[in-house]
């Protein structure tokens, strides 16, 4: 937290200075762009597969897209060790500006890399590159942002910034969602296909340079003398120390991130590739989603404010087990269907996207919460989250949609338990 000077407890709600709003903005922007980014590739693998991995199977080659898209995924935990093990050692800004810098970077490239048909095999090798510079970069993104605005916001406003944290996080899913949809509307999708899908990746790209100038002001959160105090031992020694809060991070973060990727890039591929539903109206309806998420954000990060984030968690993340069933009504095509699904899901998973991240961070000291958490985010990510919106598809090409939703329902409750044992060995380091 910023020393202003006063104490407040969470029933006074102390106000934001103007130097934590502007942080706040900063941060969230970046998380806005990650999401844009890896939202993005999701939606548009239906566009992106044929051009990298061709094949006569419309579905082989959206697979082969999002076998990409898992990769990415996977590096996400050697980013967390690398760049958390610096954030908590030489501190959060310089690591902030390095993480939206990589993402940005290798949005650009992606935007302009030639198609298989251009280059051979290499069109392939450059999107897999980019993914995993991606994947190394945001594995420290999403976990540092959200210590560093815990760490700048008045004590006892926890609540709030989880809200403020995910409204930006899902700014960034419906920006995705609004640029796919107004590209597919204006262009049609047989030049979304051809050459379509690159324009949304050149609006991240830009994004990620107004980020970058943003956070050139971010106020440092870790003091010169913890800053000083602290090596990779040290910073090790606490995640060691703490393993069992990593353990629920893992959990905790995975659950949902399965949750939120199969309905945010899963089901929509599904629903072209597989179903072959019309891509305009796909989009409209994961827009609908967008909107529906962010100002539900802010609804709940208003109403857990001053509140025990520890309770509605837990609340939030045991109605997640049945509300995932929901998917089993989409078995067949139809729009209808697929409007149900997505927006019947949402209220449940607006609750869960709005608190896993700060409840993440609640679980690590500040010492060892920047290398602690990432690590713990990003295995749980490259597990359970990466690989959601394959298994969806895959399973339903298999006829075995059931498996999925009781898959989640398991991760669901595993990060109730894990996290109720995490909370009673080691307490909570940041709220209540």
């Amino acid at each position: 937290m910023i020393d202003t000077g006063t104490t407040s407890s969470p029933s006074t709600r102390q106000r934001f200075s103007p130097e934590v709003r502007r942080g706040l903005f900063s941060l969230g922007l970046g998380n806005t762009l990650e999401w844009y980014d890896w939202m993005l590739f999701g939606l548009l693998s239906a566009f992106i597969g044929p051009n990298f991995f061709p094949s006569d199977n419309a579905v082989t080659a959206t697979l082969g897209a999002l076998s990409i898209f898992a990769v990415g995924f996977a590096f996400r935990p050697l980013g967390g060790i690398i760049l958390g093990t610096l954030a908590d050692k030489i501190g959060r800004r310089r690591v902030m500006l390095l993480s939206v810098g990589m993402i940005a970077v290798a949005t650009l490239v992606i935007a302009f890399t030639p198609t298989y048909e251009q280059i051979g095999i290499w069109s392939g090798l450059i999107l897999l590159l980019c993914r995993i510079v991606q994947g190394i970069s945001t594995g420290i993104e999403a976990p540092l942002s959200t210590a560093h605005a815990v760490e700048l916001a008045p004590e006892g406003r926890e609540g709030m910034v989880a809200g403020v944290i995910s409204v930006y996080v899902n700014l960034g899913i419906l920006l995705a969602s609004l640029v796919s949809f107004f590209c597919s509307l204006t262009l049609g999708s047989e030049v979304m296909g051809d050459w379509g899908w690159r324009i949304p990746f050149i609006v991240g790209a830009a994004l990620g340079v107004i980020v970058l100038y943003l956070r050139r002001t971010l106020p440092e959160t870790l003091k010169a003398d913890e800053m000083a105090a602290s090596s990779t031992g040290s910073v090790w020694s606490g995640v060691r120390k703490n393993w069992l809060g990593v353990l629920a991070v893992i959990f905790v973060v995975g659950a949902v991130q399965a949750y939120s990727y199969a309905w945010n890039t899963g089901l929509p591929s599904a629903a072209r590739s597989g179903f072959k539903e019309d891509a305009t109206a796909v989009f409209a309806l994961t827009t609908a989603l967008g909107v529906i998420m962010v100002v539900g954000s802010w609804v709940v990060g208003r109403f857990v404010d001053g509140r025990p984030l520890s309770k509605w968690f837990v609340i939030a993340r045991l109605l997640a087990i049945p509300s995932v069933f929901l998917m089993l009504a989409y078995v067949s095509p139809g729009i209808g269907g697929f409007a149900l699904v997505l927006l019947g899901g949402s209220i449940v998973l607006v609750f869960n996207m709005t608190l896993y991240n700060v409840v993440a961070t609640s679980l690590l000291p500040k010492a060892s919460r920047g290398a602690g958490v990432a690590l713990g985010y990003g295995i749980g990510v490259a597990l359970f989250g990466g690989t959601a919106s394959y298994l969806l598809v895959w399973l339903q090409s298999l006829g075995l949609t059931w498996v999925f939703p009781t898959y989640v329902a398991v991760l669901c409750a595993l990060s109730v338990l894990f996290y109720v044992l995490a909370r009673s060995r080691n307490g909570l380091f940041v709220g209540k």
